[in-house]
């Protein structure tokens, strides 16, 4: 059986490299309420149409970490399909609400890459994902740093 490749080697990744990750997701009525009452959120903003239409945005908004999980999940097989571990998240910043019906997109820019000072077979890739709906609005940024495995080139 072969491999078949899924991710990027450490050495693959270039300081100021930008990804772009596809496909684009489109958060249905059904996917968001199942995720806030999976989580336990039971906000009525993210759950009952008649209370969110009398508050700011005028509609239900998608829960931010439904919005976040779906961002790390486009970025994996472009960045950290390959990873040993995700090291940390930093930076989870929401810009812009979500609503039901709303396709996200993502992409992430390369910031630092730097060798294991303890094991040569490996580096931690430092990254920023943007997170942008169907109008090009930001509505998601954050940081990550992933430990990458070394791979043979050639």
């Amino acid at each position: 059986m072969s491999e078949t490749p899924f991710g990027r080697w450490f050495e693959d990744f270039v300081v100021g490299d930008v990804y772009s990750h596809v496909p684009g997701k489109t958060i249905t009525e059904g996917e968001a309420h199942l995720f806030a009452l999976l989580t336990m959120n039971h906000h009525p903003l993210h759950l009952d149409k008649e209370y969110a239409s009398r508050q700011q945005h005028g509609k239900i908004v998608v829960v931010g970490t439904l919005v976040f999980s779906l961002a790390v999940g486009q970025s994996v097989s472009d960045i950290s399909g390959r990873a040993i571990a995700n090291l940390e998240y930093e930076r989870v910043t929401h810009n812009a609400p979500v609503f039901i019906d709303d396709t996200i997109y993502s992409e992430t820019e390369i910031l630092e890459v730097r060798e294991s000072s303890s094991k040569p077979d490996r580096g931690v890739v430092y990254i920023e994902t943007r997170t942008f709906n169907q109008r090009s609005e930001r509505v998601l940024t954050f940081r990550r740093r992933v430990l990458i495995p070394k791979g043979k080139k050639g």
